[in-house]
């Protein structure tokens, strides 16, 4: 293959193949949070919102939805791209895809588009969902596309990253449950970091997930607790971190070649 040349075969082959593992399991990888963004609404925003009227003037139930998506986003991003490419590492087939006429840059955009893909469309579940149970609108609809696709596609790079570097299951499912996941609840999904006192609010500010979940409730209601340039800057920031990452792993082979 020359050097310049783009396989679009190959890449093409590799999402196909794993967008192929995602239907086969459709029903589970769309109705389970189907059935949780219901629950969600069931407990929060009837619960809680039937106590709390309104948030930044936006309904307690309409509020919650862009973090009920963010989170799902951010957890299937990371869980697709994570065992999409730790499957192969793991049974040994990974060094047959080595040794295909397949760069390392088509890998990337292959097992990282079909990560997203599929993060995107569960994102798009849920927010259809939402609309049965709370009237939504969408202030920066082309935004809200932005946020959705840069949050993807950098979730499911970093997932990427952890599905090299994991030497096991039990690995591969640390940082997406120790640490992703806490880092959402503490992110403003549920509330708005207003409501927490001046010294909280300060160490909320630190947390990178507030930047990524209030740049897309902004999308939606044209209101943000921070800057939306601050979430957009926070957002690509962490993408450059991540290419920077997986950049390096491409050069060095790192956990790939041995």
């Amino acid at each position: 293959m020359n050097a310049t040349s783009f396989n679009r075969y190959g890449v093409w082959a590799i999402y196909r193949f794993e967008m192929a593992r995602f239907m086969r399991t459709v029903g589970q990888s769309l109705v389970t949070p189907v059935i949780t963004t219901s629950l969600y609404f069931v407990v929060f925003g009837a619960a809680i919102g039937s106590r709390m009227q309104d948030v930044n003037g936006v309904a307690y139930g309409a509020f919650i939805v862009p973090g009920l998506i963010m989170l799902s986003i951010l957890t299937q991003s990371l869980s697709n791209a994570s065992f999409g490419i730790y499957f192969p590492r793991f049974t040994g087939t990974i060094y047959e895809l080595l040794s295909a006429p397949v760069s390392y840059l088509e890998l990337l955009i292959a097992y990282v588009g079909a990560a997203a893909t599929k993060s995107i469309i569960l994102g798009l579940v849920i927010l259809l969902t939402a609309t049965f149970f709370v009237k939504l609108q969408i202030a920066h609809p082309v935004w809200m596309v932005v946020f959705l696709v840069l949050t993807s596609v950098t979730f499911s790079l970093f997932g990427f990253i952890i599905g090299i570097w994991a030497k096991g299951f039990e690995q591969l499912q640390l940082i997406p449950m120790l640490v992703i996941t806490p880092l959402t609840f503490l992110g403003g999904a549920f509330y708005s970091i207003d409501m927490l006192p001046p010294l909280w609010r300060t160490v909320t500010l630190f947390n990178p997930v507030v930047y990524l979940v209030d740049g897309f409730r902004w999308a939606f209601f044209d209101t943000a607790d921070v800057g939306v340039g601050w979430s957009l800057g926070a957002t690509c920031g962490f993408l450059a971190v991540c290419i920077a990452v997986v950049a390096w792993i491409f050069r060095t082979g790192y956990r790939l070649k041995n």
